[in-house]
């Protein structure tokens, strides 16, 4: 077993490389660029070498560079992970010229799977079937354009190289062809330097089943069952799930023996993962499924395999690598319970699921537990702390659940995505609590166009309860980390003769304004009121951020998140951020070029410093009031006269009062 391995990658999949490589007793070396150079792999591995700027092109592309840090460090292999030099096969070659072991498949196999076009016309001759289609050298848009009438509409625009989606282009019929076709062709030429595309037949109701490969360097070839990556968007995975619900076991055996001989056809050793169109329009049967292509690297989603096998891959993979033979049989291999992938990124939804970025101010995972009859893991590349930057995938985490059945899983799914806290950018965790709720998933019933059909439902929001601005007002006063009474001046926050104790918050959500009027009623309780809401509630507990509370006769509970100027309130799976809002400001801005200023806030006049008469220039400080336990200078809009001041030092005033009004100088 090697003593040293460098790790060519960044993110989860290195953080993942190096747990398994520390449990076996291997040193790691991770590598960074500019902008990594304090993330989490970096922290976690042995040695870090920097290899150049924040580009890809410049840093995690550059085989040599990489190279020179392994033999630098006297590592002994390489683990490409995921993406960037995983299925290179110029890399490979320069790996072991260079006396290293590449911890994947052979060069040669890497080549035969990486042009579709290619990659089919082997897997006909291994007799493994493939969707109908033409997968010639022929670029012509006119002879293509008539390969797509032989095929029949509606038909698959597809890259021949590269994947995730791009290069890809649905055409419903012969109108739109030749648009989609250079569409598709530019997109390819840019994602993959080669814009030759190949057409294939497009299965309506279509499901993406891949299955789990790993052979040896002594001829061993297994497959470790089936994953289901059918819910996409925009041919991008979002939650995987192994094994695929609904398969009899003479498919999977047929689709096993299948990617078993994709495998041996070239040759294969160390992880793969062979993905299969299946036609979902009914029940999965023997002769529905067609080979699409194969991934000559460790998956994204391999956990959900790791789950239902109880085998780590990575271990496998280093194995295999150091020329060890496989330390299973097929006939040792069984499927034990059900797993779920949900992949946590910063993105938004709402915008078409485009990349976000931002500090990520608090971020928090339930524990990595196994129980007797589930497990939940969390693969993450990032803390708290950490920035999504864009310069690459903004993913946050994999959360992985692994329970008896299928909805056993799916149930510790929707619980555990309900316990996950990210503050400071925008995720899509809301729309994968959505997604995991969906009934048509829950009963199995999943194609790739789930998600598009159902977006709408997927992406609505339920109405914000009234308790939730509440809480955040209560948390923007203190009222959990210093609960009122605990200092003895608290209790006069807010007080006033002959009524109940009050204060006033201002807060932003979603591009609304609460202007939120909290009244003490003693006990915990509490009643807020903005605008047309009336909301009275009660904190029956509050620790450590968790509050249990009581609104209108219901009972519940929120977790509260505070930041510089910010407010995240997690409650019923979903989470409201709120920014503060500065009312003095607004009320300075507003009257800026005004005759008067206006109390932003109640508050005690606590000083007056001019008198009627008085002349005064544009930002003069004329009053102070005093609000929320803090003074608040008010200062004059422009240059002039002092006409009226209509306050007294001592006074206490409520938001939207006149306090003074200014004249031109002669006026």
């Amino acid at each position: 077993m090697f003593t040293k391995i460098l790790i060519a990658n960044r993110g989860e999949i290195a953080c993942r490389v190096i747990a398994t490589a520390r449990r076996m007793g291997s040193k790691t070396v991770a590598v960074y660029s500019d902008a990594d150079a304090g993330a989490k792999h970096v922290a976690l591995a042995d040695e870090a070498v920097h290899i150049g700027g924040a580009a890809v092109s410049e840093s995690y592309l550059r085989g040599d560079a990489i190279i020179a840090a392994a033999l630098r460090t006297g590592s002994q292999a390489i683990h490409p992970g995921y993406g960037f030099l995983s299925e290179n096969p110029d890399f490979v070659e320069a790996v072991e010229a260079a006396g290293l072991v590449f911890i994947g498949p052979p060069a040669s196999a890497i080549r035969a799977m990486g042009l579709k076009d290619a990659a089919k016309t082997l897997m006909t001759k291994a007799a493994v079937p493939v969707v109908p289609g033409y997968h010639g050298e022929s670029q012509d848009p006119d002879f293509l354009a008539a390969e797509a009438v032989k095929i029949g509409y509606p038909v698959l625009i597809k890259a021949r190289a590269g994947g995730g989606g791009k290069g890809m282009r649905l055409v419903e019929d012969p109108a739109g062809f030749r648009d989609a076709l250079a569409s598709a062709q530019r997109e390819a030429r840019s994602s993959f330097g080669d814009p030759a595309c190949l057409v294939e037949k497009y299965v309506t109701h279509p499901r993406h089943i891949e299955i789990q490969v790993f052979g040896d360097a002594h001829g061993n070839v297994i497959h470790l069952f089936e994953r289901d990556c059918s819910l996409q968007r925009r041919h991008q995975k979002v939650i995987e799930e192994a094994p695929a619900p609904g398969m009899p076991s003479n498919v999977r055996a047929a689709m096993g023996r299948a990617a078993v001989e994709a495998a041996k056809a070239i040759g294969y050793q160390g992880a793969g993962t062979v993905e299969f169109i299946v036609d979902g329009s009914g029940p999965l049967r023997e002769d529905g499924f067609w080979f699409m292509e194969m991934n000559t690297r460790l998956q994204v989603e391999h956990p959900v395999s790791e789950a239902i096998t109880r085998l780590d891959f990575v271990e496998l993979q280093l194995r295999v690598a150091a020329g060890e033979q496989l330390p299973v049989r097929q006939e040792d291999l069984s499927i034990d319970g059900w797993a779920f992938e949900a992949r946590l990124y910063a993105e938004d939804v709402p915008k078409g699921f485009l990349p976000a970025t931002g500090t990520l101010a608090h971020l928090s995972f339930p524990p990595c537990v196994t129980f007797t009859r589930g497990a939940v893991r969390v693969d993450s590349g990032v803390r708290e702390g950490d920035t999504i930057t864009p310069w690459y995938d903004p993913m946050i985490a994999k959360v992985i659940v692994h329970g008896a059945s299928r909805a056993a899983a799916l149930n510790l799914l929707v619980a555990t995505l309900s316990e996950v806290r990210v503050a400071g950018t925008t995720t899509n965790l809301e729309f994968l609590t959505a997604l995991a709720r969906h009934p048509g998933f829950a009963a199995g019933k999943v194609d790739t166009g789930l998600i598009g059909r159902d977006l709408a439902q997927l992406t609505a929001r339920p109405p914000m309860p009234a308790a939730i601005p509440a809480l955040a007002a209560l948390a923007a006063l203190g009222s959990f980390t210093n609960p009122r009474g605990s200092d003895p001046w608290d209790l006069l926050t807010g007080w006033r003769a002959w009524s109940e104790a009050e204060d006033f918050v201002s807060l932003k959500v979603g591009g609304e304004d609460f202007h939120q009027r909290i009244l003490h009623l003693g006990n915990g309780r509490f009643r807020a009121i903005s605008g047309d809401q009336d909301c009275t509630l009660t904190i029956a507990q509050s620790r450590e951020g968790s509050v249990l509370f009581d609104a209108d006769g219901l009972r519940s509970r929120a977790e509260i998140v505070t930041g510089a100027g910010w407010i995240s309130v997690f409650h019923d799976g979903l989470c409201y951020d709120f920014n503060l809002i500065d009312d003095l400001a607004v009320a300075e801005e507003g009257q800026a070029s005004g005759d008067s200023i206006i109390a932003p806030m109640p508050g005690l006049m606590s000083a007056v410093r001019t008198v009627n008469g008085a002349k005064v220039r544009k930002g003069d400080p004329l009053l102070i009031l005093e609000a929320m336990k803090m003074e608040h200078i008010l200062t004059a809009p422009r240059d002039g006269v002092v006409a009226e001041v209509l306050v007294a030092e001592r006074d206490q005033v409520t938001d939207g009062v006149l306090l003074l009004r200014l004249e031109a100088e002669g006026g």
